[in-house]
C-alpha cells in the first residue's frame, strides 16, 4: 500500500458518522447563504470566506439558503439534537439527551445547525484538561442529504471561533483513517495535524465501522496555527486508501477488513522508519514527511 503499491477504490461517495469522531464534510464552493448565529455567539460575522463571495459574484445570483447555528439551550432543542444524531448513527447512539444537557449546562460546546428552521446537524465538544487550553470535539455531523454543501466547514469554523473566544488554543478529535472524505476535510481543508494512531480505540461495534475494529487517527487543530500545504519535495512516502470504504463495508466487508489490517501494518512500518503524516491527497492518500525532532 505504501508508495504506488496500493490503488484506491473508485466507488461512489458514502456518508456515515463515527462515535467519538467528527464527520462533517466540506465543499470548497458552498451555495450562497445567510448564516445567523444565536446564543453566546450572536452578532458574530457570518462564516464565509471572501474568496467564496468573489466566486459567487463572478457566477451571478444563486439560490439563498437561510441557515442558523444555535446553542442547544432548551430541553426541546436537546431532544431534537439527539434525534438528528440518532438518525445519522442509527442504533449506535453517540450521546444521550441527559449527557448532552449536562455538557451544555456545564458550559461546553453544544450547537444545532438549522436550515430553514429545521435542525439538520449538530456539534458537541467538551473542555479538556485546563492546562492544555484544549477542547475535544466528540461529534460534528450533518444529515446525509445536507452534506457536500460546505456546511460542515461552517460548523467547524463556528466551533473554532467559539473556542478562541474562550481562550482555547487547540481542538482535538479522532477519525477513521480509512474514510477518505474525512481525511481530506480534516487534514487538507481544516489544516489539522495528526498526532497519533490508535488500534481498535473503541472496540468492535456496528455503526460506522460496520462491525470491524475501530482504528483511529488522533488529530489536533491548532486554531491559530493551521497546517500549511506541503511542498512536493517534502513528501517522502504516500499511503493510499479506498475512495469509499463505507460503501465497501456494505458491499464487501471482508475486503474492507483487509484494508483495515493492511493500513494498520503499513502505518506502523512508516512510523518506525521515522516518518509522520503531514497531509492528505485525494488521489495519493496520506502524505508522509521526515519526522522533525527538536
Amino acid at each position: 500500500m505504501s508508495g504506488s503499491g496500493a490503488r484506491a477504490s473508485e466507488r461512489s461517495q458514502g456518508h456515515r458518522a463515527d462515535v467519538g469522531t467528527d464527520t462533517a464534510r466540506a465543499d470548497d464552493t458552498p451555495v450562497s447563504a445567510a448564516v445567523t448565529l444565536h446564543g453566546s455567539d450572536a452578532g458574530a460575522v457570518p462564516i464565509e470566506s471572501l474568496r467564496h463571495r468573489r466566486v459567487r459574484a463572478a457566477r451571478g445570483p444563486t439560490l439563498v439558503s437561510m441557515r442558523e447555528i444555535r446553542d442547544l439551550d432548551t430541553v426541546e432543542l436537546i431532544l431534537e439534537a439527539q434525534g438528528v444524531l440518532d438518525a445519522i448513527r442509527g442504533p449506535e447512539r453517540v450521546v444521550d439527551a441527559g449527557t448532552l444537557r449536562a455538557l451544555q449546562q456545564s458550559g461546553n460546546y453544544a450547537v444545532g445547525f438549522f436550515d430553514g428552521g429545521r435542525m439538520v446537524g449538530a456539534s458537541v465538544a467538551f473542555f479538556g484538561e485546563p492546562s492544555t487550553r484544549s477542547m475535544h470535539s466528540h461529534i460534528t455531523a450533518l444529515l446525509p442529504e445536507f452534506r457536500g454543501r460546505g456546511w460542515g466547514r461552517e460548523l467547524k469554523e463556528h466551533q473554532r471561533q467559539w473556542a478562541l473566544s474562550r481562550g482555547v488554543g487547540n481542538v482535538t478529535w479522532t477519525f477513521d483513517p480509512l474514510v477518505a472524505r474525512n481525511a481530506h476535510f480534516f487534514l487538507t481543508v481544516l489544516g489539522a495535524r495528526v498526532t497519533g494512531y490508535a488500534v481498535n480505540q473503541y472496540g468492535i461495534f456496528g455503526g460506522g465501522d460496520a462491525g470491524d475494529e475501530s482504528d483511529r487517527l488522533d488529530v489536533k487543530w491548532a486554531l491559530a496555527d493551521i497546517a500549511k500545504t506541503l511542498a512536493p519535495e517534502q513528501v517522502v512516502e504516500t499511503l493510499a486508501i479506498p475512495r469509499d470504504v463505507e460503501q465497501m463495508r456494505a458491499e464487501a466487508p471482508d475486503e474492507a477488513h483487509e484494508w483495515r489490517m493492511t493500513l494498520r501494518r503499513e502505518m506502523a512500518v512508516l512510523t518506525n522508519r521515522g516518518l509522520s503524516i503531514a497531509g492528505f491527497d485525494i488521489d495519493r492518500g496520506y502524505l508522509f514527511v521526515e519526522t522533525q525532532t527538536s
